[in-house]
């Protein structure tokens, strides 16, 4: 019997330690996704970042497959296959809102490492230095085709406020501004094995937040990281120890993940 596994990783908090301010991959996590590779696994990213702000890592890991933007994201073989955009409709009706209430918003209508806004504001208030940031004077997202990903500057208490959000979906990553980005990434997931007919009893899935819930699906096996949210670990086959504390190493040689597959 085959015992090939398609392994999904999500990048922050599970491949990466350090957050976004002091980003770095563990010795530790290279070296298990060097043994994996040898032993003959496919070996997947599966993120909630713009294709185009993870590609970089993928490339460094030694990856050529990547579920990005959420789930709506499919690259394979490292060729991006296509993004599917957020609901513009919705979207447009969110950043109408957002202009009434008075909170700074910015939107995505590339897939780049470039957030537009409208002025300074979203960033005096978000500090943010996860992107780059273009301003664009007289910005309206009615004049893109598609917007793959919006951002508004607001704390978790101010979200009450926008009843647009209602038909979005949004994560929570920094305390002063919001994502409004898909998390779906079972989506890509399935896409994935699907392209490659591959049974979905043969994935195995590692996350830690909470863009990570929609992965952690009876389809297949799950592995929560030791600094996964709680309600990930609750829904985890397996709970490992922190990404910094060789985490990602440790349940792949609990699974037994480092045999050579034999097909």
């Amino acid at each position: 019997m085959c015992k090939k596994k398609y392994l999904f990783f999500d990048i922050d908090g599970t491949l990466a330690a350090g957050g976004y301010e002091n980003f770095y991959i563990p010795d530790s996590t290279v070296v298990a996704l060097q043994k994996l590779k040898k032993a003959g696994h496919f070996l997947c990213i599966a993120t909630g970042r713009a294709q185009a702000l993870a590609v970089d890592i993928m490339n460094e890991l030694g990856f050529e497959n990547m579920v990005s933007d959420g789930g709506y994201g499919i690259t394979i073989n490292k060729a991006l296959l296509g993004i599917k955009p957020l609901p513009k409709e919705n979207v447009v009706a969110l950043i109408r809102e957002c202009q009434e209430k008075g909170y700074p918003w910015g939107i995505q209508p590339e897939n780049s490492a470039v957030r537009y806004v409208p002025d300074e504001r979203f960033n005096e208030i978000a500090k943010d230095t996860y992107m780059d940031q273009k301003i664009v004077k007289g910005l309206n997202p009615e004049d893109y085709e598609k917007i793959y990903k919006a951002y508004v500057a607001c704390r978790a208490e101010e979200e009450k406020n926008l009843k647009a959000l209602e038909n979005l979906p949004c994560c929570r990553f920094h305390e002063r501004y919001l994502f409004i980005e898909p998390s779906y990434k079972s989506v890509g997931i399935k896409k994935i094995m699907d392209y490659f007919k591959a049974d979905y009893n043969d994935a195995v899935v590692f996350g830690d937040s909470g863009n990570d819930i929609s992965m952690f699906t009876d389809d297949w096996t799950k592995v929560a990281m030791g600094n996964a949210i709680p309600e990930l670990k609750k829904l985890a086959d397996y709970v490992t120890s922190d990404v910094d504390k060789d985490g990602i190493y440790n349940a792949c040689e609990k699974l037994g993940l480092f045999d050579t597959v034999a097909c």
